[in-house]
């Protein structure tokens, strides 16, 4: 599939490369035939989600390197390695994680805001930072978020989650509006945009409890397709959108 697959010649760096979304990101990237550098602050969990997506990737290039994406000149060094090393850079793939929630309202600890502004945000700050003008300089570039229905209606209990993502997409829409403004009097080129999911599932969550409906969840592999799949699509109609896999609240 290397050569002719629908992403064959696109670099694209997969920041959470070791999770769970982020193993399936990466498989799915290089089975299309992408040269794809994950990162991820786990080098055990990083090494096997990278030797995974080598495996099914059907000899597709893929790397993995420990960054500090909470450190803006660790992430922006990234960046500049990527273009170094291949050229350019088509896409940045955002599948930073984490989960913090209350049982009511008033018992929000502001602990929690603090652990996921970090995560959720300051990772999107310090990837779209890094990344933007590299990516506008590609001729299919694309930033995509990884967001939660949460984030368009928050619940009580996940006050500090759903203002989180809220914080993410906005940003990333800003980035957006970056692309647009950068590509004015022509054709665009390049993209943010936002994938909206109600939650993740994947296969050992279903070991763990095979009754489970897990009702709206999003498979990580039908997750990976549909990142994939923002590169088929014009720069245009997905630019500074919301991309919706879930059903909207």
């Amino acid at each position: 599939m290397v050569g002719n697959g629908a992403l064959s010649g696109a670099v694209i760096a997969v920041a959470g490369a070791g999770g769970p979304a982020g193993r399936a990101a990466l498989v799915r990237l290089a089975e299309a035939g992408a040269t794809v550098v994950g990162a991820d602050n786990d080098p055990e969990r990083l090494a096997e989600a990278v030797g995974a997506a080598r495996d099914a990737g059907g000899g597709a290039t893929v790397t993995g390197e420990p960054v500090d994406l909470l450190d803006l000149k660790s992430t922006r060094d990234w960046a500049a390695g990527i273009e170094k090393d291949f050229g350019r850079v088509d896409g940045v793939v955002h599948l930073v994680g984490g989960w913090r929630g209350s049982e009511t309202f008033v018992k929000t600890s502001l602990d929690d805001w603090d652990f996921l502004e970090l995560l959720l945000v300051r990772t999107v700050q310090h990837t779209s930072l890094a990344f933007s003008e590299v990516l506008q300089r590609s001729d299919r570039g694309r930033y995509v978020l990884i967001s939660a229905a949460g984030a368009t209606r928050p619940t009580a209990g996940n006050a500090a989650y759903a203002a989180a993502k809220a914080a993410a997409e906005a940003w990333t829409l800003a980035m957006a509006d970056f692309f647009r403004k950068a590509g004015a009097g022509a054709e665009l080129t390049s993209a943010a945009t936002i994938l909206v999911v109600k939650a993740l599932v994947h296969e050992a969550m279903r070991a763990e409890r095979p009754n489970a409906k897990y009702a709206g969840f999003t498979d990580v592999k039908d997750l990976a397709a549909a990142i994939a799949d923002v590169w088929e699509k014009p720069a245009a109609e997905v630019n500074g959108n919301r991309l919706w896999l879930t059903e909207k609240p």
